[in-house]
């Protein structure tokens, strides 16, 4: 069991900021800035604005948060081509 408990919502890439940062802004309107895990940064997915995400943040401090994961959108890997 974790030491404290994270709270986890659904949001959307704003823009990018300096040294891996990102300011996202959640389906409930907060804005926050969320840095990439370290799994994401290890296997080198890359976030882009735009992008679905999910974010892990601290009850203690809900500025600031931890892109854990990336949903793929329309156009990522494996989608159909749209070549003829």
């Amino acid at each position: 069991m974790a030491k404290e408990e994270v709270l986890s919502f659904e949001g959307m890439i704003d823009e990018i900021l300096p040294d891996g940062r990102f300011r996202v802004e959640l389906e409930n309107g907060h804005r926050l800035i969320a840095y990439t895990a370290g799994r994401m940064r290890r296997f080198r997915i890359r976030s882009v604005v735009g992008d679905a995400v999910r974010v892990e943040m601290t009850p203690y401090d809900l500025t600031k948060g931890r892109i854990v994961y990336r949903d793929r959108g329309p156009g990522g890997p494996g989608a159909p081509n749209k070549r003829r």
